[in-house]
């Protein structure tokens, strides 16, 4: 009888104690409240929010709602659910996206909720929504279990408001004033956060370990699997500060070309279109049918990005040809930013891309670093050779030619000083131009189809620079009543080489200026240097001028000229010529 009574006693306790931990708590859909006996709900203000997609729904919408804990807090268990506003009543269908949550009963009907499996610690948690025919507002419940003692019940998100499709206002805000207590510091949706990074999901960002949800700079990607009971595939999210489209892309190699690409663009009407794209060589990436393409949100507000999709198939083939390539789940990552035009992405430039440093298994969860940021060496060359060319052997040799036809008139092999040091200069800068563009083109493997207007003014100096000594040596005799023609088309196109030269070393400086962002104000600093220079060689030039005249004698003979400063001047001017050049050729062997 002893035995029996212990046998019963330890059967009412076991049945007592609930199994709650894997989440198979369908008898709580009324109240939704845990059995933790002799612990009760949290009155406090919770640690956590629930936020959708859209504030606003038409039957057969499909949201995205989100349980995110703040920052530093977790919770190991949740319950949630969607409510009609009146009536209290159990609303629509969920399907979940994670693998570490599934769908309830509720009323006998399948899919009404949503909870955990297990105990582990979570940051967020997503699942989709699908709206019924239903014609009043609705909210989204959850019961938040921080551990078995504390747990929060019946957390809300805002209101959702129903919108018949005849009648949807496209221009409702898909962000709604969030009370203050759940409120980030900035005003981007709280969808998209670095929660759970490494532990759910693969996560690649730039700055590394940035988080979307509390900073606008930040661009971002992660990866999560779906289990193929539901589907298969993979759930993108991307965020990022950008007006025209924030992009990833999966690749064999660290180079562009023959990837995988998803977009999420800025459209003429001002909303996030999601585009599976694939790219060939440097040409703008083609727009597929998206077949295996789910969108669950999008969103643009404040300059800043967001979208959330599912992709059933990212293995790196090209649709248009019968080849295969990659068919597992390890790829190099793109991360990149830029401009749209209408929906078409624009090119994103160097500054705007962003690669892993390795391929990345995506079944693995994972935080990415991004790979050595470092110029490539035939950047940095092409790089050198145009500064050396445009600030100082093109800048001397045009001050020789302008200022030094007096103090350098001595004749070596028959051709005045002056003019055979101009001629080896500006051969020199030529050269130095031809040499630096061949090396850009061959960095880029041929001309791109989209090219940044650093390259165009590239070209377009290349093209100028090429022509001048070919022109000159087919200048006429300086007797020549057509040599004035010559002068000045030589001056004017050595001016016009001058001026977009020193605005592309601006450009250029500008794109590469990462590692040393004061790079382009040390290029302001030459510039102001180098005007400073040629007014004081002018202003001396014309004090020289008006000295001889005033030591004119007879007409034709005139006295010796008073000593010039010019060389002095040109001196000053190579020394400072030479630190500025220093600088900036240290700091881009460096970037």
């Amino acid at each position: 009888m002893r035995y029996k009574v212990f046998g019963l006693l330890i059967f009412c306790l076991i049945n007592s104690v609930q199994p709650f931990g894997n989440g198979k708590i369908s008898l709580a859909c009324d109240t939704m409240t845990p059995s933790h006996k002799t612990y009760t709900t949290q009155v406090s203000m919770p640690p956590y929010r629930v936020s959708a997609s859209s504030y606003s729904f038409s039957p057969g919408d499909k949201i995205t709602v989100t349980l995110l804990a703040n920052p530093n807090t977790t919770f190991e268990g949740f319950f949630l659910q969607a409510r009609a506003v009146s009536g209290n009543n159990l609303v629509g269908s969920f399907r979940v996206l994670n693998s570490d949550s599934q769908i309830l009963d509720c009323g006998g009907v399948m899919g009404m909720a949503v909870s955990h499996i297990d105990t582990t610690k979570k940051y967020n948690i997503t699942a989709l929504w699908t709206a019924p025919h239903l014609s009043g507002a609705i909210h989204f419940r959850a019961t938040f279990v921080q551990n078995f003692r504390t747990f929060w019940v019946g957390v809300e998100s805002p209101l959702l408001s129903f919108f018949s499709n005849s009648n949807r206002n496209a221009n409702v805000p898909n962000v709604p004033n969030v009370p203050a207590v759940y409120a980030l510091s900035t005003n981007i949706p709280a969808v998209i956060s670095r929660a759970s990074c490494g532990i759910n999901k693969v996560c690649f960002s730039v700055p590394t370990d940035c988080d979307p949800s509390t900073s606008n700079n930040c661009v971002f990607m992660s990866s999560s699997p779906i289990s193929p009971a539901s589907g298969g595939g993979y759930q993108f999210d991307i965020s990022g500060p950008s007006t025209g489209y924030v992009s990833i892309g999966f690749s064999d190699d660290t180079q562009m070309g023959n990837d995988v690409i998803y977009n999420c663009v800025v459209t003429a009407a001002g909303v996030v279109e999601v585009q599976h794209a694939y790219s060939e060589g440097k040409s703008l990436p083609r727009v597929l049918t998206p077949n295996n393409l789910e969108v669950i949100m999008t969103s643009y507000s404040n300059g800043f990005i967001q979208c959330s999709f599912i992709s059933r198939n990212i293995s790196i083939q090209n649709p248009f040809q019968r080849s295969n390539s990659n068919n597992n789940s390890l790829y190099y990552i793109f991360l990149a930013h830029g401009t749209s035009n209408n929906g078409q992405i624009q090119y994103h430039g160097p500054s705007g891309r962003f690669s892993s440093s390795s391929r990345i298994d995506l079944l693995a969860a994972s935080n990415v670093t991004s790979a050595s940021s470092e110029l490539d060496p035939l950047i940095k060359a092409h790089g050198a050779l145009m500064l050396i060319a445009w600030m100082t052997t093109g800048s001397l040799g045009m001050i020789l030619a302008r200022y030094f036809k007096v103090t350098g008139k001595q004749l070596v092999l028959g051709k005045a000083i002056w003019f055979q040091a101009h001629v080896l200069l500006m051969v020199l800068t030529v050269c130095a131009t031809i040499a630096s563009f061949v090396l850009a083109f061959v960095k880029e493997r041929g001309w791109s189809n989209n090219l940044s207007t650093h390259a165009i003014i590239g070209c377009i100096v290349m093209s100028l620079a090429f022509f001048q000594p070919l022109i000159a040596l087919f200048r006429p005799s300086p007797q020549s009543s057509r040599r004035f023609i010559f002068n000045w088309f030589h001056v004017i196109n050595a001016l016009v080489i001058k001026v977009l030269a020193v605005a592309n070393l601006f450009l250029g400086l500008q794109v590469i200026s990462r590692t040393y962002p004061w790079m382009p104000e040390v290029m302001g600093g030459f510039f102001a240097w180098e005007a400073l220079a040629f007014i004081s060689l002018e202003i001396n030039a014309q004090m020289v001028k008006k000295e001889k005249d005033n030591y004119a004698v007879n007409g034709n003979q005139k006295s010796k000229s008073p000593a010039k400063n010019d060389v002095i001047l040109l001196f000053i001017y190579l020394c400072g010529n030479l630190a500025f050049l220093i600088t900036l050729l240290v700091a881009v062997g460096r970037s």
